[in-house]
């Protein structure tokens, strides 16, 4: 199964949406909450990003919460 790390924030419809997808579908994720850990708020600035969710899926990076995109790569 793919590792799949979750960037999201307490105030983003997005990301609960997100996550709920990818329980839905069994799928086991890493959350990095960037509201609460400021480290995972670098870690995501770092990669270049200022919005979420970002989600990572292995080495592969989605934008926003892409249905179609997180069914092709889990």
């Amino acid at each position: 199964m793919a590792n799949v790390v979750v960037y999201s924030s307490n105030s983003c419809p997005h990301c609960v949406t997100a996550k709920d997808y990818l329980k839905s579908k069994g799928v086991d994720y890493t959350e990095k909450n960037v509201s609460t850990d400021m480290a995972a708020r670098k870690e995501l600035m770092d990669m270049g990003y200022m919005g979420v969710p970002i989600i990572l899926v292995d080495d592969q990076v989605i934008e926003g919460f892409n249905k179609a995109k997180l069914d092709e790569l889990i």
